[in-house]
């Protein structure tokens, strides 16, 4: 199915391009229900469901632009799909870049196969599980690898939100050894790690489910892992609370004490 996401992912990232080149207002029209922003979740949405229709119609969809499914209806899926068509709403209205599709499938509430697009950079991610992760770039693809690093080393980057970084985190990255920091948005701060550029994710903050599983498969998949703040368990996937708990994402080392 990969193959098949690749496109439907590309197709979703060119209707919001179209919408994203259109107009530089997005500050002023945001309260429109016409806006750019919301006719390009709901363009790319209608893309992406679509093509998973079509692809696999036998399995449910969860999006963040869909109507909510009620807990009772979705407790018995075994497997589904979780859509975010427009990752990094801050960065889409800032005009940055930072903003990606992200397409995860989901069987037992974790992420087995997840595919994500940064329309702006053209970077396309992928990854299944115990099958690796790659990268495509300018037709070249290359397989990702987080660092493998130890927590008291000097120097450690961390990625942090343009738009969220709060006390939690900053007393997070204090206790590192003269960490420093890298910004960006979105999804893009799981694939920056997979990359190999940076070495740890600390989100103590709130994200949605849609939000982390396309991108948390193909970091888990370079050799990372993403975990419960609190009790650096696995994050689970479809509870009741699409609501994510506080996390850890990380490269290639021991869990963090």
């Amino acid at each position: 199915m990969i193959e098949q996401l690749k496109v439907i992912a590309r197709e979703a990232g060119k209707v919001i391009l179209e919408v994203y080149n259109q107009t530089s207002a997005f500050e002023v029209n945001l309260k429109s229900d016409d806006s750019p922003l919301t006719l390009a979740d709901r363009k790319a949405n209608v893309v992406i469901c679509d093509g998973l229709l079509a692809m696999s119609p036998d399995i449910p969809i969860i999006s963040e632009e869909n109507k909510a499914i009620p807990y009772e209806t979705r407790k018995d899926f075994d497997k589904y799909w979780l859509v975010d068509p427009l990752d990094g709403t801050k960065e889409f209205i800032k005009r940055n870049g930072e903003f990606t599709v992200n397409i995860a499938l989901v069987e037992n509430q974790s992420v087995v196969l997840g595919v994500v697009y940064a329309p702006v950079l053209d970077e396309l991610f992928w990854a299944a599980k115990g099958e690796g992760a790659f990268m495509e770039k300018k037709g070249q693809v290359s397989k990702l690898n987080a660092p493998t690093f130890q927590w008291s080393d000097p120097g450690l980057k961390v990625v942090c939100s343009r738009s969220h970084l709060n006390t939690d985190t900053q007393a997070f990255i204090d206790k590192l050894n003269q960490a420093t920091t890298v910004a960006t948005g979105s999804s893009l701060k799981f694939l920056i790690m997979a990359k190999g550029e940076a070495h740890v994710y600390p989100r103590l903050g709130p994200t949605m489910e849609w939000d982390t599983g396309a991108a948390q498969i193909v970091l888990e998949e370079a050799g990372g892992h993403v975990i419960h703040n609190d009790h650096r368990t696995p994050l689970l996937y479809n509870k009741e609370n699409l609501l994510n708990p506080y996390f850890i994402a990380y490269g290639d080392s021991e869990v963090p004490a």
